[in-house]
């Protein structure tokens, strides 16, 4: 039919995607006639290839007419004066500080370790933070889309990881900002940044991209569809992980048309997909653990945002200090703890730092600075009540007590909601969240320090504001805070509620004893798969200690935290039993340990280290310890046996984390089960991998053990070359899941030991088709 053909573009001969028309009335796709253009000349010497006619409208410079360059103009503007200024931590005036005088460059890399997401983001640092950055390709965020010289074709969609608080957010502000100042990617006409929290508030609407643009940028409502596309737009969407939208990219809904009106998420994944504006390019950034709503196929580029190298750390202390002798006080200390020293890989937690150090270095206060993370939390929410009170409280007759009642009042509120949120993973909260904890918006801005309000659009749209705290772990600290004076208070609905206690005619909460209530929280958090819990677990056991209750002045309650019930939590944390707890898991009771200031169990393991006498025995939370300090070690382990260890079975399996920073390992009879594996597939993923030899014979992992640990070999990073399963309990199906590993590419794999397993013919059968493939370097089958 007529229609039908006119709905074809005569270029590729397939229906018409994101339809353009020249002045002559031929229509093409967008992508074939920029293409066709690319190869014939430049946009005003070009002609329509339909007719031949030279057209008065095409793509570049010379199709943007006056009138519309003069609202690019403005849009420009507009975002420079938006993004010029940033509120570091803070939303109060005054706080507003010039971009460019505290940027710090982040260290960006091309592609993302690919380890199992099964730790709390905390931990996560701890392992990038030894990462030697000369195995990596660093990029600045200016040159985001831009092909390394080893790469071919362009980078329409790229998709950036990290760490919350690492900075995702501020390289988007900075890549914004160079544009807008005429610094930067000049080639693009038209900057849309659009959060996934302002999304969120329109999810329920339909909308067409080009109103979706008016909605946001009002200054653009003058930039018709037909000129959309000529201003080469390039789309940034900040905070995949704060999405409420449902992104589905298996949906058959097809959207090529700017004006077709649909729901936002569905105009999202045609946007993200290449069906609409399909030469526009795309910055999506989110979260390590949700990511993966975006499928690989639609992403042409990976890279992970890892926060600050050690020089950027400092750097940025240089920047923000008054004084050059004041930075280097804070250096100095902050290296004299590891904990705070690898935090600080993360912007805003160089910000708590800084705020804290400085506060107690400029001020008469007098104590040791702190060395803990809940240390310098409690500090933290002392200078963040001591500002509120300096700004807000200047020249009123209210007595200091009476001043700490209204501010215990606030946190124990806001620490509701934290602790609330927390359980349920949000880290994004909106005006009716803090009403239902009995908070104003009022008090929510005046403690802005600690919970910031994101945005307030003058639009009738957005008289909706949206709240965060300024960084997950002071969420996290805020819900221990709140959870300890729940039990100080006796409050048994809470505590019941978080430990979903069935048998309520056993003991009551109400009656749990200081050690009792922290092993229960500790035993919670390990249940958590992902690690969720694992940072406020560890600020709850810092809050028992004395020098904190002090610090936040009856905040916490009463409790009878006397050196003997100290001394229990400290014995119940090195007894814990973590049978059936992935051992990276277990790694964070030694850190609760650490957060209480027990040193006794890092000094025997430091002793031990040091002595070439090796028959020590060790117990579960020494090992726990030894694999910490092994993993953190800048020197690679040439070997790891466990059998020169004298420890109980889970003592060795409490071991299995330090396979990532060795390059041989004997892990043979150890009693490792499907569990133990996870840590196993972490090291064969990591970037980079030291692992070469890996004996695991004589452990029942059986198939879905293999099939796990497979995973790990076929993972690009991997360069294992001898893998011996003597004995593992293993039948034909370990055999397919062999075969995909052998057929990977790369696959290092020389020397492969599957002697003692009922294989039977058919499992060989299938393991010779991995025998077979081009990729399989096998030297040697056992």
């Amino acid at each position: 039919s007529v229609d039908e053909q006119t709905s074809r573009c005569p270029l590729c001969q397939d229906v018409l995607k994101d339809p353009v028309s020249t002045s002559c009335g031929h229509r093409f796709c967008r992508l074939c006639i920029s293409s066709y253009w690319d190869q014939s000349g430049p946009p005003g010497d070009s002609c329509c290839p339909q007719c031949g006619k030279r057209p008065r409208t095409g793509r570049g410079p010379q199709s943007i007419h006056v009138g519309l360059q003069k609202v690019l103009d403005e849009h420009k503007i507009s975002l420079r004066s938006r993004f010029e200024h940033v509120t570091e931590g803070t939303e109060g005036t005054g706080s507003r500080t010039l971009l460019n005088r505290i940027f710090t460059e982040l260290y960006i890399t091309e592609g993302q370790s690919e380890e199992v997401n099964t730790q709390h983001e905390v931990m996560q640092l701890e392992t990038t933070s030894k990462k030697k950055t000369v195995q990596d390709t660093p990029i600045k965020c200016c040159d985001i889309f831009k092909a390394l010289p080893d790469q071919q074709g362009s980078i329409r969609v790229v998709l950036t990881n990290g760490v919350a608080g690492v900075g995702k957010t501020f390289s988007v502000q900075k890549f914004t900002l160079d544009w807008a100042e005429g610094l930067e990617n000049q080639d693009v006409n038209l900057l849309i940044v659009l959060s996934f929290r302002e999304l969120n508030l329109i999810r329920d609407q339909q909308h067409s991209l080009l109103t979706l643009l008016h909605v946001f940028y009002p200054t653009l409502e003058k930039v018709r569809a037909e000129e959309l596309a000529v201003c080469k737009p390039l789309f940034i969407f900040d905070g995949l992980d704060e999405s409420r939208l449902s992104l589905d990219f298996s949906s058959s809904t097809l959207v090529s048309d700017v004006t077709h009106r649909s729901s936002v998420n569905v105009l999202l994944t045609n946007l993200i997909q290449g069906n609409l504006l399909p030469s526009a390019p795309v910055w999506i950034t989110s979260r390590p653990a949700a990511a993966n709503q975006i499928p690989p196929k639609c992403v042409d580029r990976v890279t992970e945002v890892r926060g600050f190298t050690d020089d950027q750390k400092d750097e940025y202390f240089r920047k923000t200090s008054r004084t050059e002798d004041l930075s280097s006080r804070l250096i100095s200390h902050i290296k004299t703890s590891r904990s705070l020293h690898i935090m600080c890989q993360v912007p805003v937690f160089c910000w708590i730092s800084a705020t804290v150090l400085e506060h107690m270095l400029t001020t008469e206060q007098r104590g040791e600075l702190p060395k803990t993370l809940t240390d310098l939390y409690s500090h933290f929410l002392l200078v963040q009540t001591e500002r509120k009170k300096n700004k807000y409280d200047k020249g009123h007759e209210t007595s200091p007590r009476k001043l700490m009642e209204a501010d215990k009042d606030f946190l124990l509120k806001l620490g509701r909601l934290a602790f609330e949120h927390l359980q349920k993973g949000d880290i994004m909260f909106y005006q009716e969240d803090l009403e239902r904890c009995g908070l104003s918006v009022t008090e929510a801005s005046v403690y802005s320090g600690v919970c910031t309000e994101i945005f307030r659009r003058e639009s009738v749209i957005f008289q909706k504001s949206v709240y965060c705290f300024v960084h997950l772990s002071v969420q996290e600290f805020l819900a221990a805070v709140y959870m300890f004076h729940c039990y100080t208070n006796r409050k048994t609905e809470v505590l019941q509620d978080f430990f979903r206690q069935e048998d309520k005619d056993r003991k009551t909460e109400s009656d749990l004893s200081l050690d009792v209530f922290l092993k229960a929280a500790m035993e919670k958090s390990l249940q958590s798969e992902n690690g969720h819990l694992d940072l406020f677990v560890r600020f709850l056991h810092g809050l028992c200690l004395e020098s904190n209750h002090r610090l936040l002045g009856g905040l916490l309650g009463q409790t009878q935290n006397s050196p003997k019930i100290i001394q229990r939590v400290i014995e119940n944390l090195k007894k814990m039993n973590t049978e059936n707890i992935s051992p990276d898991r277990s790694i964070n009771i030694f850190h609760c340990l650490t957060e209480m200031n027990e040193q006794s169990v890092h000094q025997e393991i430091q002793e031990f280290m040091k002595s070439k006498n090796r028959g020590q025995r060790l117990s579960v939370i020494h090992c726990s310890a030894l694999a910490y300090m092994l993993q953190m070690s800048e020197e690679v382990l040439d070997e790891l046996d466990l059998s020169k260890y004298r420890t109980s079975y889970q003592g060795k399996q409490r071991l299995i984390p330090a396979v990532r920073n060795c390059r041989k390992a004997r892990l043979r009879g150890c009693s490792l089960t499907e569990i133990s594996c996870s840590s196993l597939v972490s090291a064969l993923k990591s970037n980079p991998s030291h692992l070469r030899d890996l004996n695991l014979s004589e452990n029942k992992l059986q198939d879905s053990g293999v099939k796990l640990l497979c995973s790990g070999l076929e993972s690009p990073h991997c360069r294992l070359e001898t893998l011996w399963l003597r004995g593992c309990s293993l039948t034909e199906i370990s055999c397919s899941s062999l075969v995909s590993a052998l057929k990977s590419n790369p696959s290092h794999l020389r020397d492969l030991n599957l002697s003692g397993n009922q294989l039977q013919d058919s499992g060989v059968k299938l393991l010779c088709s991995g025998l077979e493939s081009p990729h399989c370097r096998l030297e040697t089958l056992r």
